[in-house]
């Protein structure tokens, strides 16, 4: 499910930053990669709208998903950083979240819970200072 098609990215590559040397210089190797969420084929319609708000500042108005890669020195290696980052969010976008089902209080608690709190303010008046009755 997380496996997305190649044909689905855009690749731009440019001059990174950072180390390298020389070749930082004359080599495009950074990556900048898009991928259009709300135009995919492969996803279903919750995995879209859970990847969207997944991707925070990353996604663009138009419901692309914008990832910057130059963690490393070569461009192979970048464009597979960047794919791994986005099978990672679509990944976890996939995994459908657990509601939690409310439930009452038994009228067991309810009772020990009034015991509790009474048990605790006749502790408490007790601490007081005795009137000048």
């Amino acid at each position: 499910m997380s496996r997305i098609p190649e044909d689905e990215l855009e690749f731009r590559f440019f001059r990174a930053g950072g180390p390298g040397g020389q070749n930082v210089n004359k080599v495009s190797t950074a990556v900048q990669m898009r991928f259009d969420v709300k135009n995919s084929p492969s996803l279903t319609e919750p995995v879209k709208a859970r990847l969207m708000k997944l991707a925070g500042s990353r996604l663009t108005l138009d419901g692309v998903i914008v990832i910057s890669a130059v963690r490393f020195r070569t461009q192979e290696r970048n464009k597979a950083d960047a794919i791994e980052r986005l099978e990672a969010m679509v990944a976890e976008a996939s995994i459908k979240p657990v509601y939690r089902v409310p439930t009452r209080p038994t009228r067991a608690s309810k009772e020990r819970r009034l015991q509790a709190k009474s048990s605790r303010a006749s502790i408490k008046s007790g601490r007081s200072k005795p009137s000048l009755d």
